[in-house]
């Protein structure tokens, strides 16, 4: 006899009860993640990562936009963002604010249409093809002959030789088509921005080594970032090419960090705090007190503003937060599941991102399958065998999928699944029916708002650690009211509600804090192409900076 749907409900609420997360134990969990957050920033040489420019000399940049002393910022700037999963390259001109078109709050800063990637690719990855950006001004930052490439996989699986020849050739198309529809100059070098998605240890802002890389890649630690791409560069390089030097290196969510300051800082009584990368992956960073990092991480050439005093200094950090450090609070908290360990063994580097493992798009849409079929073989007790071939496959559920796993109607959702998980033959007689469409329905929002929750804590841990937040019930500071958390990625915008719970889930902790009527608010705002433009904007910070002795 067929179980009653009240009694599949209640099977259903029981197998996903450790997913469970309300604002109490979030709460708890960002008390635990503010305490591992100050220890990391502190003693881990893996996290909490310095770029060694001060945060004050971003936001004088942001005020005038042609940089500082005089020095005028007219020339439009290379550069490049590599991800995990594609590389765009293209010139970046930063207006003035009396020159700026009018910038739509809650839109992309980017294009001002879109409020993220397409929902027409995995991840917010883009199509195999070269794209070109028209030329158009949006907010404060003008884009010119952007162009984006998937990174294939025998790029990423072959040898760091192959991969950085291939992004200098990309890099070169770009400045060929720059030197003649944009009038750039051959006979000086060319100032090019990067955006790396990866670890890094920054012994200056424009000198990186590359520490580690997850998500596929095979490169190997200690690359000399800059170095590498001025030499593949110049392989390709041309007679009529101008030479490239690396002024600006940063993660991309310090580029993305870079990038919010620049548009958001100017209307009143709300300040930008931090980028946060919630795509193929999960990072964040902040400005922090040089107090709070290990001396051994502490930059010893600084970027600052003439006048500034070391002790004084906050610089960006790449918490790199979804490395394995994080892992105590949420272990603790027992938010970390027997199938969050299967999908975490079965990686290229077992242990390694825990906390991304359970938040970012990469690997959701595997978990939710880990889970369905744990449902279907232990629960319900049907065997393997029985089952359509394809769910059997790793990675055969994408994130994709279970962003797009919320028609209204059951029936829908199993004509969907029909169609990604053919049935089997008729002797297995297995079918799709709507109790387990809705019982995937409710794993894809189990995990989401479980991520929407770890997020949210994160978020107000660091925040209270960067001291944009007061610890317990203490004052805010009268002039600000909004502190503005700019956000990118496929992942936060299509997997299910994540923006919106997380947003919820912030609330809630500034709420509980504060009370009811919290004198001060946190507020996800989209900057869905700060990796790109953040580097340009890095650029003009360098260029108008000196350095301070640390």
């Amino acid at each position: 006899m067929a179980a009653s749907p009240t009694t599949r409900a209640a099977v259903l609420d029981d197998l996903l009860l450790p997913f469970r997360i309300d604002i109490a134990k979030c709460h708890v969990l960002s008390q635990r993640f503010l305490a591992n957050f100050a220890h990391l920033a502190a003693e881990s040489q893996e996290q909490f990562l310095p770029t060694p420019i001060s945060e004050s000399i971003l936001r004088p940049v942001a005020d005038r936009g042609h940089g500082r002393h005089g020095m005028p910022w007219r020339e439009a700037v290379l550069t490049c963002r590599s991800g995990g999963t594609n590389l765009r390259v293209g010139f970046v001109e930063l207006l003035a604010k009396e020159a700026a078109a009018p910038l739509e709050v809650g839109r992309t800063v980017a294009d001002g249409q879109s409020n993220g990637p397409s929902k027409g690719h995995r991840h917010g990855h883009r199509n195999g093809h070269h794209l070109l950006a028209v030329t158009k001004p949006s907010g404060r930052i003008r884009r010119h002959l952007e162009r984006s490439w998937p990174i294939s996989n025998h790029l990423k699986n072959d040898n760091a030789d192959s991969l950085f020849l291939w992004i200098g050739s990309c890099i070169a198309e770009v400045v060929g088509q720059g030197c003649r529809t944009l009038q750039i100059p051959s006979d000086r070098p060319l100032p090019l921005g990067v955006t790396f998605s990866f670890p890094t240890d920054q012994h200056s802002l424009s000198e990186a080594t590359i520490k580690s890389m997850g998500k596929g890649f095979a490169v190997p630690p200690d690359v000399e970032l800059g170095a590498r791409l001025e030499h593949a560069y110049g392989k390709f390089r041309t007679a009529g090419l101008p030479p490239i030097r690396v002024v600006a290196i940063a993660n991309d969510s310090v580029s993305t960090l870079v990038s919010f300051i620049f548009n958001y800082d100017g209307a009143a009584r709300r300040r930008a705090t931090m980028g946060l990368i919630l795509g193929t992956g999960s990072n964040a960073t902040v400005p922090l007190r040089l107090s709070h990092l290990h001396p051994s991480k502490r930059p010893q050439r600084l970027s600052v503003l003439p006048g500034e005093r070391a002790q004084d200094v906050k610089i960006a950090v790449n918490t790199e937060w979804s490395i394995n450090g994080t892992e105590p609070p949420m272990r603790e908290l027992g938010l970390i599941t027997p199938w969050d360990d299967e999908l975490s063994a079965q990686n290229e580097r077992p242990g390694f991102q825990p906390l991304e493992y359970m938040t970012a798009g990469r690997y959701l849409g595997e978990l939710g399958r880990i889970i369905l079929l744990s449902y279907l073989t232990e629960t319900l007790g049907l065997s393997a065998e029985t089952l359509p071939p394809a769910l059997l496959e790793r990675h055969s559920l994408t994130t994709t999928f279970l962003s797009h796993f919320n028609s209204p109607t059951p029936a829908a959702l199993v004509s969907k699944l029909k169609a990604e998980f053919p049935e089997p033959t008729e002797q297995s007689r297995f079918t799709w029916s709507e109790p387990l469409a809705e019982a995937l329905y409710g794993i894809a929002k189990a995990i989401e708002i479980r991520a929407a929750g770890i997020i949210a804590a994160a978020i107000v841990a660091l925040l209270t650690l960067a001291e944009e937040i007061p610890a317990g019930g203490s004052a805010t500071n009268p002039d600000i009211s909004e502190l503005g958390v700019g956000y990118t990625g496929g992942c936060i915008v299509h997997f299910q509600d994540y923006l919106a719970d997380c947003q919820d889930f912030v609330d809630g902790l500034m709420a509980k804090r504060f009370g009811k009527e919290a004198p001060l608010r946190v507020a996800l705002n989209p900057c869905h192409d700060g990796g790109i433009t953040g580097a340009g904007i890095l650029v003009a910070a360098a260029l108008s900076s000196r350095n301070l002795e640390t």
